[in-house]
């Protein structure tokens, strides 16, 4: 699950495992396209370690 949240006036996406998730993890913009570049990368590396 995920919502959109801000954090120091910046638009962030909040990634949960479920509503009760204690570490979600966030991210914005920037940190957002970098994942996006190297997603290939990031599916291998799933695949490859799990």
């Amino acid at each position: 699950m995920f919502e959109f949240s801000e954090f120091k006036g910046n638009k962030v996406i909040v990634l949960k495992r479920d509503e009760n998730d204690k570490y979600p993890f966030s991210f914005g913009v920037a940190k957002a396209k970098l994942v996006l570049e190297n997603i290939e990368h990031i599916k291998k590396f799933v695949e490859e370690n799990s």
